[in-house]
C-alpha cells in the first residue's frame, strides 16, 4: 500500500512542479496561434467596410451562433497570448534584459485588450445589435473593427520587436533568425498603413486581413519553439 501511494503521489505532483506549468506557458504562443486561426475559421468571412445592411444582418444575425463560439475561442487564444509574455519575459529577466521584457509585457498588455474590444463588439453586434434593426449602428461598429485591426498592428509590431531584439541580445536566438525576426516587424508594421478605401491595401484588404496577422502568428510559433529549446527548463518563479 506505501509503494502504491508513493506512486500515486509522485504522478499528481507533475502537474505542481515549475517545470510543468514553464513548458506549458512556453507552448502559449503556440496554442494562441492554434486558438485564433480555429475561431477564425468558425467565425467566417467578416462583411467589408461599407457592406449593405442586408449583408450585415445576414453576417450577424444569421450566423449568431457561430459568432458566440468563436468568441469564446478568442478569448482564450488571448487568455494565452498574456501567459506568452509573460513567458517570454521571464527568459528575457533571467537572461538580463529585462528591459526587452517589459517591453513585451507592455506591447502584450496592449495588444490582448485591442484584441478583447474588437472581440466585444463582434459579440455584442451578434447577440443583440444586430436584432435591434439600426443599419447605421450596426455599419459603423462593423468599420470600426477593420479600423482596430490596422491599429493593432502597432502593438503586434512592438510585440514581434521586443522577442526578436530581447532573445538576439540575450543570445537565445542566431543572426540569421534575428533578421527573420527585423523582417517581421517591418512587415507586420506596415499593416498600420493599409488605409485605401479599397483593394490589397485597404482595412479590410489581403495584406491587412491575411498576410500582416499571419507573419505575426507565425513568428510567435517560432518564438514559442525557442523558449522551449534554448532556456533553462525550471525557475522558481513559476
Amino acid at each position: 500500500m506505501s509503494e502504491s501511494t508513493t506512486v500515486m503521489t509522485s504522478s499528481a505532483s507533475v502537474y505542481t512542479t515549475s517545470g510543468f506549468w514553464e513548458r506549458l506557458w512556453r507552448t502559449s504562443g503556440i496554442q494562441f496561434a492554434a486558438l485564433f486561426i480555429i475561431a477564425y475559421l468558425i467565425y467566417g468571412n467578416q462583411p467589408q467596410v461599407g457592406a449593405s445592411a442586408e449583408t450585415l444582418m445576414a453576417f450577424y444575425h444569421g450566423d449568431r451562433m457561430r459568432i458566440l463560439i468563436a468568441t469564446v475561442l478568442d478569448g482564450f487564444a488571448v487568455l494565452n497570448l498574456m501567459w506568452f509574455a509573460a513567458a517570454l519575459r521571464s527568459t528575457l529577466a533571467d537572461a538580463g534584459r529585462d528591459g526587452w521584457g517589459a517591453a513585451a509585457t507592455a506591447s502584450s498588455a496592449a495588444l490582448g485588450g485591442l484584441l478583447i474590444l474588437l472581440i466585444t463588439i463582434s459579440a455584442g453586434l451578434a447577440y443583440s445589435i444586430a436584432g435591434s434593426g439600426n443599419p447605421a449602428l450596426l455599419g459603423g461598429l462593423n468599420d470600426i473593427t477593420w479600423a482596430g485591426v490596422v491599429l493593432s498592428s502597432f502593438p503586434r509590431a512592438m510585440l514581434t520587436m521586443s522577442a526578436a531584439f530581447g532573445l538576439w541580445r540575450a543570445g537565445l536566438i542566431s543572426n540569421g533568425l534575428f533578421a527573420v525576426g527585423v523582417a517581421a516587424v517591418v512587415l507586420v508594421l506596415l499593416g498600420g498603413t493599409t488605409w485605401l478605401s479599397d483593394g490589397f491595401w485597404a482595412p479590410d484588404g489581403l495584406y491587412s486581413r491575411f498576410v500582416s496577422p499571419l507573419i505575426c502568428l507565425l513568428w510567435l510559433m517560432i518564438v514559442s519553439r525557442v523558449l522551449l529549446t534554448r532556456s533553462p527548463t525550471t525557475h522558481a518563479a513559476w
